[in-house]
């Protein structure tokens, strides 16, 4: 990779209409606290495009037809990717222990399906596939699980199924002996739990690519709306609440709240989780 010394800066009136198409395009968005951080993670990209203004690159990005690939940079630079096996389970656990036989009573003999729908590098999926084996789940009900995030680098990541320890602090080392074998300084993911899910790289900001996952049961997008517009949440949640069955379940992490953002959902406390319920 090529070593740029300085990045480019970055002035008011070109972060600005950067920043609205970034968020049209991917809903991340960057308020002027955030300025640099822009610049610093995007610098790079437009180097090594030739550009020595963000106005160039920005001019790249709107106006070329041919940009698809440079905007999947973008997100691939620009996406916060931090996760964990376990991580925040007691959604998972309801999900387990109350939802899936909560929907075998109502729809007996129909398949489930689950969308982790910002899966970053797939620890949650994962963790859900453990979970639902632990239990036996998949041998009394069809279920399907999908995992998708906007970064193509992520979900090649999690199709690789490799992880250091870092992904591992709050699993249980009997999961981890049971579903991980070392391999080197990193540890594989069973092919049998790995089979499981199912990935694919998809940007919530598109509706034709949302709506075929949006008809899921459950689904779980945590962790991503702290780096979304208001408007970015409420026409993501839109999305989902107009394709999911009712009731329909949607689990966003405990540092999120769409209380003040739509009324699609219900927030109910389901097996001790705090989760929103279509209404």
């Amino acid at each position: 990779m090529q070593f740029y010394p300085e990045g480019l800066s970055l002035p008011e009136s070109i972060f600005a209409i950067l920043r609205d198409l970034i968020h049209e395009h991917t809903g991340l968005f960057f308020d002027d606290k955030r300025r640099d951080v822009m610049a610093d993670r995007l610098s790079p990209l437009a180097q090594g495009r030739g550009f020595d203004s963000f106005m160039d690159y920005y001019y790249l990005l709107k106006y070329d037809g041919n940009a698809t690939d440079e905007w999947q940079r973008v997100i691939d630079a620009l996406a916060v990717q931090e996760t964990f096996f376990w991580r925040e389970i007691d959604q998972v656990e309801a999900l387990v222990k109350v939802l899936v036989p909560q929907y075998v009573a109502a729809t007996p003999g129909k398949p489930l399906r689950i969308w982790c729908a910002a899966c970053a590098t797939g620890e949650e999926p994962l963790s859900i596939a453990m979970a639902l084996n632990e239990a036996g789940w998949f041998d009394r009900l069809p279920i399907v699980i999908h995992a998708s995030d906007a970064s193509p680098k992520a979900i090649s990541k999690a199709e690789r199924g490799l992880y250091g320890e870092r992904s591992f602090r709050t699993l249980p080392a009997a999961l981890k002996e049971k579903y991980f074998s070392a391999e080197g300084k990193q540890w594989r993911i069973s092919e049998v739990l790995q089979a499981r899910v199912q990935w694919a790289t998809i940007n919530l900001r598109h509706p034709a690519e949302v709506k075929p996952l949006a008809s899921s049961a459950v689904i779980f997008c945590r962790n991503v709306f702290i780096y979304f517009s208001e408007e970015g949440i409420r026409s993501t949640v839109r999305s989902f609440w107009e394709m999911m069955p009712t009731p329909g379940y949607l689990c966003i992490s405990v540092s999120e709240s769409l209380l003040r953002v739509t009324n699609d959902f219900e927030l109910q406390e389901i097996g001790g989780a705090f989760i929103y319920v279509k209404r």
